[in-house]
């Protein structure tokens, strides 16, 4: 990506920590900086507890960030938002959630879930708008106009699944934070969960932050891949350079991890194990090393130079 593009979402140093008693704060998220453009994918990977899902939370302003910047769409949206730019936020950001049920009200219709965002920021001039807008984007997920008016009880869990896409699609958001959400669902229903999501791309131009820690299902839809390991991104660069050129022992574990289809080759694979203690690695003393424009390593001068060598 060049430079002189402007990113649609840029993210600087942002922290995010829990504090649990008197004398222990979780850092969550460690002061983490990363740049999303407009119509591309950027797949956010790495381990349970690593942070992913906080990140996404607290872009969308679902937990006030501790310290750091986001800049959205060229507004400011990391300290107290005004009136203005909370509604140009919740309107133009949305967010795909984990689970399915959990995230769906069990005493709502699908058609008033969908419809809810639209109805609460006054999208549509009349309720003939609002239900046509429903109806065309339950279609685009895979969904008939019969089951509008069915409970989310109602439906198998890859159905859920594409209700939560209409919800968040049907704003038309600039940028959409796909939390893990396709972990929950079958291989088969989560290849055309992800299908569906590539095709919405092509036709509405809509980003999207991609957090999984299926690699497998990153390579295939992400532009560019963020690798994070306890509150930090450790390498970040194209979907190719992190496949082909990984630099990072704990990027190169997760690679070691991936099944191969080919029985012969899976029987010879070796999963490396990375421990952070014992490669004595110290993410906080790390910076970050250019490879090429797009491809960062987080190490110390040292770690760099060891590592590529």
């Amino acid at each position: 990506m060049s430079e002189a593009k402007k990113p649609l979402l840029h993210v600087e140093n942002l922290k995010q920590y829990f504090k649990i008693s008197r004398t222990f704060t979780t850092k969550a998220v460690d002061g983490i900086s990363f740049d999303i453009y407009e119509g591309e994918t950027y797949g956010l990977v790495g381990e349970s507890g690593s942070g992913k899902s906080t990140t996404g939370r607290s872009i969308i302003r679902l937990y006030d960030p501790t310290d750091g910047k986001i800049i959205f769409d060229g507004r400011d949206i990391s300290k107290k938002l005004s009136k203005e730019d909370a509604s140009y936020l919740r309107t133009n950001m949305q967010m795909i959630f984990q689970d399915p049920m959990a995230c769906l009200n069990p005493r709502k219709k699908v058609k008033e879930i969908i419809a809810q965002g639209l109805e609460i920021h006054h999208v549509c001039s009349s309720q003939k708008e609002v239900d046509e807008k429903v109806y065309a984007i339950l279609e685009k997920v895979g969904l008939s106009k019969e089951q509008a008016t069915r409970f989310p009880s109602q439906f198998s869990g890859g159905q859920r699944q594409r209700v939560g896409i209409a919800r968040a699609l049907v704003m038309n958001p600039k940028l959409v934070i796909a939390d893990e959400c396709i972990s929950a669902l079958d291989v088969s229903i989560q290849a055309q969960v992800v299908n569906l999501m590539k095709d919405l791309q092509e036709e509405l131009g809509t980003t999207y932050l991609f957090i999984a820690h299926d690699l497998s299902m990153v390579k295939y839809i992400s532009d560019r891949i963020g690798i994070m390991h306890l509150g930090h991104i450790v390498e970040t660069g194209t979907t190719d350079e992190i496949f082909t050129n990984p630099i990072h022992p704990y990027t190169k574990s997760l690679l070691s991890a991936i099944p191969h289809p080919n029985p012969i080759v899976e029987k010879n694979r070796v999963a490396i194990t990375y421990d952070k203690e014992k490669e004595g690695v110290d993410y906080t003393k790390g910076v970050q090393h250019k490879l090429t424009d797009t491809h960062i390593v987080l190490a110390t001068d040292e770690e760099f130079a060891r590592w590529t060598k």
